[in-house]
């Protein structure tokens, strides 16, 4: 069971990973966080393939977080 749990782990680390890098960046460095950080809390949305993305991205997030539970809790209690 641990070893299934690691080599899902791993699967959904390196699908987080491409998702990530899928998605479109929201600023340019520095001066981007000055200049386009109001335009992004001012409700700017995400829409279309972003907004797909970041859905991904949130469940792929919960998903890490609790394989990660699950592997650290199988090995403490081994």
């Amino acid at each position: 069971m641990l070893t299934f749990a690691k080599i899902l782990l791993v699967i959904v680390s390196v699908a987080l990973i491409l998702v990530v890098l899928l998605q479109s960046g929201k600023s340019a460095g520095l001066s981007g966080a000055i200049t386009g950080g109001a335009e992004q809390m001012m409700g700017r949305k995400a829409r279309g393939f972003d907004l797909v993305l970041a859905r991904i991205t949130a469940g792929l997030a919960f998903l890490f977080i609790a394989t990660t539970m699950w592997v650290a809790w199988l090995i403490a209690n081994a």
